[in-house]
């Protein structure tokens, strides 16, 4: 039977679309189909009550998900948050494998109403924003970021422009995080920073990419991410190679492309990747060098080994890249490479499986990493790189309050670090936690020369440049902390946006007004440079726009204290911390 509608029973409105969907629903449906159909309706019925507090109207519901519609961005994003909050502790009585997860995506734009529902190119890009987004993730669009960067304090991770499936144009897409701490730490793209622009260094200068796992168990993953950071933190401790920083390196995990294209957007000359396979056992690792001008691959091998040879390998293949590259390494340098090894191939699993959760930069996975750290010293403990990674949770609970024993986690993460660098005393990584701990301290001298020592022994450490730079700007050197965190950004080409807040420091600190509110302009999380921002402006004359900025941080951050900020700041010049405290002041916080 056919039918017409008369267009007057169509109207146009800008609305926030929300397109939530259930991972794996298919696969929970198959396994246990009536509780799976009975724990989906209980709780898609708790989130259409809830939709509403949020002024939002659930307009459809399928079989697995949901269709949203919001007055403003702003309500469609928090629901959206709140959703996953719902999911999570509606999974807590649940088997692991038959929890349910959502995805979701949401874009801001003009929508088609009529009886049916809601209809248009909008929703479409609504619907394939969750498509893509990783399952406990909400994906947005630039124009829904837009709205919300500066009034909502999440974490915002720009993922570049998304070829989205019968979509004509690429939609410039960010990935939501609750924890906007973990955000400023993580890699990510810039939309106004063109990595073209990069220059090659004039060392041999390489990039390792994410090794693949090609096992059948998802699992593994682990062992490949892990034995690719072991080649990188390997590599970096040569001076006379240039090596790309693991988190961007990391960025291109999920892309597929060539060789030569991952060269230059990072601008390097060689390009390493591999694949790693476990069966029993048994490993099999291949690995190659691509020189990326010629697209000529130099060097290549296959590992196939037992489980136990691991360490053996990762000697191999790192030596192998080192040689293909024709660096003249020193004796010296060829010693410093060789790490301490464990006694025990289950606590090397274990450090492993925390560096596949530390780098998330959540607060559960920073627990998560903290249980394989300790769980490594206790099979083996004089395991120094365990001591320093365990150190280096602690230091992330003490940074972010993100443990219950916060003021006892900075003396603990000193203690690990010094264990970490008695035990070896080439392990870079525990000087870098030492110097943390020192400098927030107070112990100015003694911070500096721990990150002198763990830049001497791991030149290429781009985060420890990064760190270098913020307690160099604390000591009252920011020409030098400036020097160094653009050596951190062109090791780091995807920098997370604490690269940026320590560089907005030092410019604040030498008065350089404009130059902070380019810098904190450039962060994929303003909420988080409002107080520098305000500032700022304070200095250069403009109380009112100070002030606006001041009001939008009272939303944001509404249990802030600017005497509290004031004590834990590690300045040596009290002087440095009154200029900020006083223009804060100025601007009505």
């Amino acid at each position: 039977m056919n039918s017409t509608r008369s267009e007057s029973s169509i109207t146009q409105k800008l609305g926030a679309v929300l397109f939530a969907d259930v991972v794996g629903y298919s696969r929970l449906m198959n396994e246990n189909e009536l509780d799976t159909y009975s724990a989906l309706k209980s709780l898609l019925s708790q989130l259409e009550a809830t939709c509403t507090q949020y002024q939002g109207d659930i307009v459809e519901v399928r079989g697995d998900g949901i269709l949203a519609l919001f007055e403003t961005a702003t309500s469609a994003v928090e629901f959206s948050i709140e959703l996953h909050r719902i999911a999570a502790q509606h999974n807590q009585d649940r088997p692991k494998d038959q929890r349910i997860k959502f995805r979701a995506g949401v874009h801001l734009g003009e929508v088609l109403l009529d009886e049916r529902g809601v209809h248009g190119d909008n929703v479409n890009i609504a619907a394939r924003l969750q498509e893509i987004a990783e399952p406990e993730r909400v994906y947005i669009s630039a124009s829904v970021y837009d709205q919300i960067r500066n009034r909502l304090r999440y974490g915002y991770e720009f993922l570049g422009p998304k070829q989205l499936k019968n979509i004509m144009a690429p939609i410039p897409t960010y990935c939501v995080r609750s924890e906007v701490e973990g955000a400023t730490m993580a890699a990510t793209l810039r939309p106004d920073m063109p990595l073209d622009i990069l220059d090659r260094p004039d060392t041999p200068s390489v990039a390792v990419l994410p090794f693949v796992s090609t096992g059948n168990d998802e699992d593994d993953s682990w062992i490949a991410d892990g034995l690719t950071d072991d080649i990188i933190m390997n590599l970096s401790k040569f001076r006379n190679l240039f090596v790309i920083a693991r988190n961007s390196s990391f960025f291109f995990k999920t892309e597929s492309m060539p060789p030569k294209e991952a060269a230059r957007r990072l601008n390097v000359r060689y390009i390493a990747r591999g694949s790693v396979r476990r069966s029993q056992s048994r490993v099999r690792i291949t690995a190659e060098l691509i020189d990326a001008n010629t697209e000529r691959t130099i060097w290549a091998e296959r590992f196939d080994r037992k489980i136990d040879d691991i360490f053996d390998i990762l000697d191999e293949v790192t030596e192998c890249i080192v040689a293909a590259t024709a660096v003249m390494i020193e004796s010296q340098e060829q010693q410093r490479m060789v790490q301490a090894i464990p006694k025990d191939l289950e606590a090397y699993g274990a450090v492993l499986q925390g560096q596949h959760h530390i780098f998330k930069y959540t607060r559960k996975d920073n627990k998560k990493a903290k249980t394989c750290y300790e769980f490594a010293l206790e099979r083996d403990d004089r395991y120094a790189r365990a001591s320093a990674a365990l150190s280096r949770t602690l230091n992330i609970n003490w940074r972010y309050s993100w443990s219950v024993d916060t003021d006892t986690a900075l003396d603990h993460a000193l203690s690990y670090a010094r264990r970490a660098i008695d035990l070896d005393p080439t392990d870079a990584r525990g000087f870098g936690e030492l110097g943390f701990v020192q400098l927030y301290r107070k112990e100015h001298d003694a911070a500096i020369e721990s990150y002198k020592r763990a830049l001497a022994l791991n030149p290429n450490d781009a985060d420890l440049h990064s760190d270098y730079a913020d307690a160099l700007a604390h000591s009252g050197d920011n020409e030098t902390a400036i020097t160094h965190l653009q050596q951190a950004m062109r090791l780091n080409p995807y920098f997370p946006d604490q690269y940026l807040w320590h560089l907005g420091g030092a410019y604040f600190n030498l008065k350089r007004y404009g130059d902070v509110i380019e810098t904190v302009n450039k962060m994929n999380n303003p909420t988080e440079g409002q107080r520098m921002l305000a500032a700022s402006y304070v200095q250069l004359g403009d109380t009112d726009m100070a002030r606006v900025i001041a009001d939008k941080h009272r939303v944001a951050h509404p249990n802030f204290s600017l005497v509290r900020w004031a004590d834990v700041q590690p300045d040596r010049w009290e002087a440095d911390t009154q200029h900020f405290v006083e223009s804060l002041k100025m601007a009505g916080f």
